[in-house]
């Protein structure tokens, strides 16, 4: 019986049909794959092409030509706009006024945002809300933060925030703004700086601390560390290292394409002008030196790039833990 039944079994059924090889299935997935990559990254590329090495490339054309009041122009100078740009006084003067400014910012930046990020990393009750507090400035315009700065903290008056603090004390108002010497100006042009960006180098620092691990803590007090500055210095900052390195690359950056605070703050004032607002005036001012400017912006990210690397070269940069 169960022979029978296995072979009634056998003829009722339905043989499924074996499959097919499909010619050229490969070639296209592989289609497939190269559309959808096209699709989403065609826009970003032809955006990169249009709007970044189109730009660049026209600019090392006009650096090479006397391009005044035109961009298409026909005298060739060769490098003699190079020459210009490096030999005459005020590119090199901006050039200074940006160290003055780097050297100012960089390291005060850096310290602040640490020290922020180490008492919010610390902070067990309401935690987010001081994140979100230190975070906010992040996002608000250098463009309105310097007319803030300008029109309502320092402006000079004896009705201007600053001036009402110093006021209390007997102290007469300060032209923040007018005065060079001695130059006040730089304090406003600092805690604008350190106002908009001490949060999102805070926040950097503290996804860093939250990843160092708690043993090793508790192995260092096992070992009769005290909490505060020797576990700090021991192993809060050897672990923050690869941050560090990020963070001041991206202040020295940050530094060099200093515009908006300058540009709002100090509007037509030689005596403290960073390369991008020179820059501007030179290329985008009553002259419209097209030729010059590109000289000089070429100039300018070359030596970017160059500081960047030296940099990251001392720094260790993508260096492996030890």
């Amino acid at each position: 019986m169960a022979s029978i039944t296995t072979s009634g079994a056998r003829k009722g059924a339905t043989v499924p049909p074996s499959p097919t090889p499909r010619v050229g299935g490969g070639k296209r997935v592989r289609r497939g794959s190269a559309r959808t990559f096209w699709l989403f990254a065609g826009p970003f590329l032809a955006g990169l092409g249009i709007f970044v090495y189109v730009p660049v490339g026209w600019s090392l054309y006009l650096s090479l030509f006397q391009a005044q009041n035109t961009v298409t122009p026909t005298k060739f100078v060769g490098l003699a706009n190079y020459v210009d740009i490096l030999t005459q006084g005020p590119f090199t003067d901006s050039l200074w006024t940006f160290t003055v400014f780097a050297v100012i910012v960089v390291p005060l930046t850096y310290v602040l945002a640490l020290a922020l990020a180490l008492l919010v990393h610390r902070i067990r009750v309401a935690r987010a809300f001081f994140r979100s507090v230190f975070f906010i400035p992040t996002a608000c315009s250098y463009v309105v933060a310097s007319m803030i700065w300008k029109l309502s903290i320092f402006n000079g008056v004896r009705f201007g925030l600053a001036n009402t603090v110093l006021g209390w004390f007997g102290i007469d108002p300060v032209a923040w703004i007018g005065t060079v010497s001695p130059p006040w100006y730089w304090m406003v042009l600092v805690t604008v700086r350190l106002w908009l960006q001490l949060g999102f180098y805070m926040i950097l620092f503290l996804a860093a601390l939250q990843e160092i691990p708690r043993e090793l803590y508790e192995a260092a007090w096992t070992d009769g560390a005290r909490p505060g500055w020797q576990t700090f210095r021991h192993i809060t900052l050897p672990q923050l290292r690869t941050t560090s390195v990020a963070v001041l690359l991206l202040l020295l950056i940050a530094a060099y394409q200093a515009f908006d605070e300058f540009y709002n703050l100090l509007p037509n004032t030689p005596y403290a002008r960073p390369p991008l607002v020179y820059l501007y005036y030179t290329a985008l001012g009553q002259g419209q030196d097209f030729g010059h400017g590109s000289a000089g912006a070429l100039v300018l990210s070359a030596l970017i790039t160059i500081v960047t690397l030296v940099q990251g070269r001392i720094l260790g940069f993508g260096k492996a833990e030890s």
